[in-house]
């Protein structure tokens, strides 16, 4: 058995040489005694001793952490008898417990801690319970339950991951989806504080399912979350954008046609981007922009009218990958109206970034990236072929086709591009050499 705790009995203090390592006198033992951990006291899993035991139906005791990890891995078997368990239930050793806790306590002196007794895990059952609950109280409009109920069932989730997979699995969701479109359409100035939680308690519930998505993507709901956005409160409307988020991303189609039917819903997000709440945020409101684009044409006129694309290129300037990535979609998508290739290429900022992303961030931003310029010179764009051409893009755009494009029609559109650069290659002379070729791979 391995010994984890030791303690100097005797032996003086002694003296520590150069490397860190303690000396002591010649003729003197250091007398060190060794604690060994009960073999019963261990996890037979870890090896480690027990904070949390508990026996399965063939009697085995272990520690819950490791007996949860085995049977998250699909393991239906106890580990020790091998045999086939009739059941997952968890029973608590508390005798086992209480020993191993006075064990601690009898051997503080070796620097042994008491472990902690542990809380119970959440049942399914009380979770179920609670969603009752928390219906009638709804059903009701019994705000001040809700708001218990909603407390209880958050504390329980910040105990352990195991206690908010718990919560999730047994679609607390719904309970919580039916409470927001239920209070949000008595009133929400007057019911703010548990429509408030209750976005707080969504974000934590990801993915939302099928039936959660159906409830929140009402009108009365998507107006909701569209007033949190517009209000002080930071961290309401940073829940706000994630629900919003998963509800385009993941919901259908009358998720995204929703949200757009609701009024002021492009200038408030359009604020959002301009200031920002923080990184996480801002990706999530570019993919909420991106979507309403795709979907209507005249969303992405309306964004471009808002001067969205300068916005668009601060973001690329110093954002991390997968700002990036968003910001280089929503530029893509404006660039599919003609006003949108326009105040993009008005902008000096716009090639000079396109350029430099191409093989700088991601496949995913370098296709965007190529998608953009390429959208810019259709038509032979003479000057921003040429502004492109100084900056490397042709060199670039060569290594892309050597490592390979991720889609067809980017090989497509990068062909094009190098057709059309060409053109002007030999009449200017003045070329950004920075890039040059060192992606590209020699030959011996």
């Amino acid at each position: 058995m391995t010994f984890l705790w030791k303690r100097r009995r005797s032996g003086g203090d002694g003296s520590r040489n150069r490397g860190g390592k303690k000396e002591f006198p010649k003729g003197t033992s250091s007398n060190i005694k060794e604690l060994t951990i009960p073999t019963h006291f261990r996890c037979p899993i870890s090896l480690d001793l027990m904070k949390d035991p508990v026996s399965l139906s063939t009697g085995i005791t272990y520690d819950r952490e490791s007996i949860d990890k085995w049977l998250d891995m699909g393991s239906a078997t106890c580990p020790v008898t091998k045999h086939v368990l009739r059941n997952l239930d968890q029973v608590p050793n508390h005798a086992l417990r209480k020993l191993i806790q006075d064990w601690c306590v009898e051997n503080k002196s070796y620097g042994v801690e008491r472990i902690p007794t542990p809380r119970v895990p959440i049942t399914p059952y009380e979770v179920s319970e609670v969603c009752s609950r928390m219906s009638i109280a709804t059903r009701v409009g019994d705000e001040s339950t809700c708001l218990e109920l909603l407390r209880k069932i958050k504390n329980s989730a910040k105990e352990s991951e195991r206690n908010r997979l718990c919560i999730v699995s047994n679609d607390f969701g719904t309970a919580l989806a039916e409470m927001f479109e239920s209070f949000a359409r008595f009133s929400v100035e007057k019911h703010a504080i548990l429509l408030k939680k209750t976005m707080s308690a969504l974000t934590w519930n990801f993915p939302l399912s099928k039936h959660v998505v159906s409830k929140l993507k009402s009108s009365i709901t998507l107006s909701c979350m569209s007033w949190f956005l517009k209000g002080d409160d930071l961290a309401s409307r940073q829940n706000t954008i994630f629900v919003l988020r998963e509800l385009v991303v993941y919901g259908d189609q009358g998720c995204v046609d929703g949200l757009i039917e609701v009024k002021g819903i492009e200038e408030t997000l359009f604020q959002i981007v301009k200031v920002p709440i923080c990184p996480k945020a801002t990706q999530a409101c570019l993919v909420i922009i991106n979507h309403m684009m795709l979907s209507r044409p005249s969303i992405t006129l309306r964004f471009v009218r808002m001067e969205l694309t300068p916005l668009i290129l601060e973001i690329l300037v110093d954002g991390n990958k997968s700002t990036c990535e968003k910001a280089l979609g929503v530029l893509d998508s404006m660039c599919n109206l003609e006003e949108g290739k326009e105040g993009a290429y008005k902008n000096a900022l716009t090639i000079p970034v396109i350029v430099k992303k191409i093989l700088r961030v991601s496949n995913t931003a370098t296709e965007s990236s190529i998608s953009v310029l390429w959208k810019l010179s259709v038509g032979e764009n003479e000057k921003a072929l040429i502004e492109a051409l100084q900056l490397g893009a042709f060199q670039k755009l060569l290594v892309v086709l050597q490592v390979g494009c991720g889609e067809s029609r980017t090989k497509v559109k990068v062909t094009e591009l190098l057709r059309m650069m060409n053109v002007y290659r030999g009449k200017n002379d003045c070329f950004d050499s920075s890039m040059g070729f060192k992606h590209v791979k020699r030959s011996n």
